[in-house]
C-alpha cells in the first residue's frame, strides 16, 4: 500500500507585491493617453498661412481662441479629405482641431479677423469663440515636483526600515536589534571539525553547547549553566570562527550581532536595541547570543574619549549590564562575546554572573599549526611530497588567519608560474611575501648604498651566529622587499619566558648592523632606524616593566589591566625617570660594544660574508657556516635546514632608507 503523505502547503512562488508596480502603471497610463488620445496633433501654422489660404477658402467650420493665447482652427468634416490631398496639409488629424497657431495680442487678432473678412458676406463670416481649457500635461507637470518629493520620502523611509533590522515601521523601527538569527533550519556549514587547534577553548564551548542540549544532566546535580563566556585573544586566532562553529553545532537558536550595531547617533537607540535583542532571545530560549567586538560598547565607563555628561555608549552598556544580570530573569539565554581588547572592558561586565568564563584563544603552537594547515590545504592541489610538519615548524607566531593567507598566497604564486600543483617553494615564497613584502628588484640602488646595506646585513648575520641565545639565522638578503632595503631572516624559538641573557644577546644581534657600518665603512646611516627603535623599546621594557635593573630593583611600572589613570602622568618621579634613562643607555651601550668586539674579532670573516652578499644578493645559513664555521651553540631547532628550497622568513630585521 502506498504511503499517504500528509498535505503539505505548496510554497508560494508568486512574486511579492512591490509599490513600484503602481508607479509603473501610472507612468504607462500617462504615456498611452498622450500617444493615443485625440487621433493626432493639429498642424502648426503661421498667421500668414491662416490669412491667405485657410480663412479665405470657406472651408472653416469654427475658430476657437484657447486661453487668449492659442488659436485652434476646425475644418468642415466634409472638406478634410480635400485638404489632405495637398502635400503641405496631408498630416492634419481627422478629428479635433486641424490647425493651430499662437497669437501675441487678442485685440490685434480680432482686428485682423475683421480686416481679412471685409469682402466676405456676413453669413459666411467666422467669429472667433473664446474658451478656457486645462491641459492634462500641464496639470501633471505642475504636481510633478510634489510627486517626486513624496517618492523620495517613501524611498528614504523604506531604506531606513531595511537598515533598522526587521519588518515594517519605517523610521520608527530604528530601535530594533539588528541581530541575525540562525536556528536548526538554517544551513550553517561551519562546525567544530572546521576549527583546528584551540582544543581548550573548544572544550569549554562544547560544555555550554552540551548544557543546552542536555540540561537535565547538569540540573540533577544542582549545577547552573554559565550566563556568559568571553572569547579573548589576538586578532586572527579564530574567535569569530569558533562562534560560527557553535551556531553550526548547537540545536538551539543562535543570535549574531556586532557591538558596533548598538551604536547610533540617536539618543537611547543603543539601549533600545539591547532590550529588543534580549526580548527576542527570551522568546526563543534556550538560545545563544553572540556579540562580536564587544569592546565597541563595553569600554570602561568614565574613560571614553568624549566628555559628554550623557554618553550614549555608557547608556548602552548600562542596559547590557542590567539585561545580563539584573532583577529580570534571562533563563536559558547564554551570551558569547569576542574581543581582542579585554583590558579596556568595564569591570562590571567582566565579573562572575555576567561573563562567568574568560576563554583565552591564543596563537597556535606547533601541533595546532599543523592541524590548521590540514584544514586549509584540503582545497589545494598539492605536491604529494609536501611535508605539512615542515610548514608548521617554520611558521612560529602565525595566527590561523595568517596560515590561511599563506595557503592562498602559495596557490596564487603557483598559478602565476603555470604550475599544475602547489609545491614547497611556493609556500616559502608566500611566507616571504607576507612577512617581508613584495620584492622590488626594479628599485635603483647606487653602489655605495648597496655596499652599506650589505655590510649592515652581514653584521646582523655575524653577531647573531656567534651569540648563544640569538635566534638562529636562516637567510640574509639585500634585495629590496616591502619598505626594507635589506633583511635578515631568523627562526625564533617558541618560548613562553625569556631570560635577561637572551634579551641581551638579541639586543647585540640587532645592533650588529649599526656596529658593522661604523667599523667597516667609517660612517653610520639612517638604515638602522628600525633596529634602534626595537632596541630602545626592548631596553625600556627590561628596566621599567620586567624589573631587570640593578639600580631600581624588582619594580614594574607596567599596567596589564589598562584600568589605572596613567594617561596624563608618569607613575614615577622625575628622579626615577632619570635613573630609567640612565639604565637604558647603559644597557644599549653595553650591547653595542659587545657587537663591535665580536665583529672586530672576526673582521676577516665578516668582510668575506659582506662580499659574498654583494655578489649573490642572497645568502643562506650554509654560506654563513662555510665562512664563520659551525655555530658553537647547538640551539638550532630540529628540522631547520640550510638549503635554498627550505628557507623561510619567520622574523625579519628591516633596513629603512
Amino acid at each position: 500500500m502506498a504511503k499517504i503523505e500528509p498535505n503539505k502547503r505548496k510554497p508560494n512562488t508568486a512574486p511579492k507585491f512591490n509599490i513600484f508596480w503602481i508607479y509603473g502603471l501610472i507612468a504607462l497610463f500617462i504615456v498611452g493617453w498622450g500617444l493615443f488620445n485625440g487621433g493626432g496633433n493639429p498642424l502648426e501654422i503661421t498667421w500668414a498661412t491662416f490669412k491667405n489660404q485657410i480663412i479665405t477658402s470657406g472651408d472653416v467650420q469654427k475658430v476657437e481662441v484657447v486661453n487668449k493665447e492659442v488659436v485652434e482652427v476646425f475644418l468642415k468634416p466634409d472638406k478634410i479629405k480635400d485638404w489632405r490631398e495637398n502635400v503641405e496639409f496631408r498630416n492634419i488629424p481627422s478629428s479635433g482641431p486641424q490647425f493651430v497657431f499662437t497669437i501675441g495680442s487678442l485685440d490685434k487678432f480680432e482686428e485682423n479677423m475683421e480686416t481679412i473678412q471685409m469682402n466676405i458676406p456676413d453669413a459666411d463670416r467666422i467669429s472667433p469663440i473664446f474658451v478656457k481649457k486645462r491641459s492634462l500635461w500641464t496639470d501633471v507637470w505642475s504636481v510633478f515636483p510634489f510627486l517626486m518629493i513624496l517618492l523620495f520620502t517613501v524611498l528614504i523611509f523604506r531604506s531606513m526600515s531595511r537598515g533598522s533590522g526587521g519588518g515594517g515601521g519605517g523610521v520608527f523601527n530604528v530601535g530594533k536589534a539588528k541581530a541575525q538569527m540562525f536556528d536548526k533550519d538554517s544551513k550553517i556549514k561551519v562546525t567544530f571539525k572546521d576549527v583546528a587547534g584551540m582544543e581548550g577553548a573548544k572544550t569549554e564551548i562544547m560544555e555550554i553547547v552540551d548544557f543546552l542540549r542536555n540540561p537535565k544532566k547538569y540540573n540533577d546535580l544542582g549545577g547552573k549553566i554559565p550566563k556568559g563566556a568571553l572569547l579573548v585573544g589576538p586578532p586572527g586566532t579564530g574567535k569569530t570562527l569558533l562562534a560560527k562553529a557553535v551556531a553550526g553545532e548547537a540545536n538551539v537558536p543562535f543570535f549574531s550581532i556586532s557591538g558596533s550595531d548598538f551604536v547610533e547617533m540617536f539618543v537611547g537607540v543603543g539601549a533600545s536595541r539591547v532590550r529588543d535583542l534580549f526580548r527576542q532571545a527570551k522568546e526563543k530560549s534556550p538560545c545563544i547570543v553572540f556579540i562580536d567586538e564587544i569592546d565597541a560598547i563595553g569600554r570602561a565607563r568614565g574613560k571614553n574619549s568624549g566628555y559628554s555628561s550623557n554618553d550614549e555608549r555608557e547608556n548602552t552598556l548600562n542596559q547590557l549590564l542590567t539585561e545580563m544580570d539584573g532583577f529580570g530573569t534571562n533563563a536559558g539565554v547564554i551570551i558569547l562575546a569576542a574581543t581582542n581588547r579585554a583590558d579596556i572592558l568595564d569591570k562590571a561586565l567582566m565579573r562572575a554572573g555576567r561573563f562567568d568564563r574568560q576563554i583565552h584563544v591564543e596563537l597556535p603552537d606547533l601541533t595546532e599549526r599543523r592541524d590548521i594547515f590540514e584544514v586549509h590545504l584540503q582545497r589545494l592541489k598539492l605536491d604529494p611530497t609536501l611535508d605539512k610538519e615542515f610548514l608548521a615548524k617554520h611558521t612560529p607566531g602565525f595566527s590561523g588567519a595568517d596560515i590561511a593567507n599563506v595557503c592562498n598566497e602559495a596557490a596564487l604564486i603557483a598559478a602565476r608560474g603555470d604550475k599544475k600543483q602547489v609545491e614547497r617553494q611556493d609556500f616559502l615564497d608566500a611566507i616571504d611575501r607576507i612577512v617581508g613584502g613584495l620584492e622590488r628588484r626594479s628599485t635603483i640602488i647606487s653602489p655605495p648604498e648597496k655596499r652599506s646595506i650589505a655590510f649592515h646585513e652581514a653584521g646582523h648575520a655575524t653577531v647573531s651566529w656567534l651569540l648563544q641565545y640569538a635566534n638562529p639565522l636562516i637567510k640574509v638578503t639585500i634585495i629590496p622587499r616591502g619598505r626594507a632595503l635589506g633583511a635578515a631572516w631568523y627562526l625564533p624559538d617558541e618560548r613562553h619566558i625569556t631570560t635577561k641573557e637572551q634579551l641581551l644577546d638579541e639586543m647585540s644581534a640587532t645592533l650588529g648592523g649599526r656596529a658593522a657600518e661604523e667599523l667597516f665603512l667609517g660612517r653610520i646611516s639612517t638604515g638602522a632606524l628600525n633596529d634602534l627603535e626595537r632596541v630602545t623599546r626592548q631596553a625600556y621594557a627590561m628596566i621599567s616593566y620586567f624589573g631587570m635593573s640593578d639600580t631600581l630593583g624588582n619594580i614594574s611600572y607596567y599596567d596589564s589591566t589598562g584600568q589605572s589613570d596613567m594617561a596624563f602622568s608618569k607613575p614615577y618621579s622625575d628622579k626615577t625617570a632619570q635613573q630609567i634613562d640612565s639604565e637604558v643607555k647603559e644597557l644599549i651601550d653595553l650591547a653595542y660594544e659587545r657587537a663591535k668586539s665580536i665583529l672586530e674579532e672576526h673582521r676577516t670573516q665578516m668582510e668575506q660574508l659582506a662580499e659574498k652578499l654583494l655578489e649573490s644578493e642572497v645568502i643562506f645559513s650554509e654560506d654563513v657556516e662555510r665562512i664563520l664555521g659551525k655555530r658553537p651553540f647547538n640551539n638550532t631547532p630540529e628540522g631547520v635546514k640550510s638549503t635554498e628550497s627550505e628557507v623561510i622568513d619567520a622574523q625579519s630585521e628591516e633596513v629603512i632608507a
